[in-house]
């Protein structure tokens, strides 16, 4: 799953709504009563329940799946935002597989 998401998130065409959700995520942070509130939170939640999907249904539930999910979200989003930030879309999908390598 996490992969697939990679390819998504990493693909040029979608770049544009990746930076507008950025931003929203970063004003839901920054200006928690306002507009984007709650923002962050929920894309965190929506983000760790698709993850959790891709998990065998008897662990998704444990507390070492919700961490693998958690961890696996940060190093999405870690490549992510570097990938935003550079463009070195090279060098983000090779950190990101290296970390999943090591997680399988």
């Amino acid at each position: 799953m996490a992969r697939a998401l990679w390819r998504w998130l990493s693909d040029d065409a979608h770049r544009g709504m990746l930076r507008l959700w950025v931003e929203s995520y970063g004003r839901s942070l920054i200006d928690p009563d306002g507009p984007w509130a709650g923002f962050a939170r929920d894309t965190v939640e929506d983000w760790l329940e698709l993850l959790a999907r891709s998990q065998p249904a008897a662990w998704r539930h444990t507390e070492a799946a919700r961490a693998q999910r958690t961890l696996v979200l940060a190093v999405l989003r870690g490549a992510l935002l570097d990938l935003l930030a550079t463009g070195d879309s090279a060098r983000t999908t090779a950190a990101l597989h290296l970390q999943l390598d090591l997680l399988e």
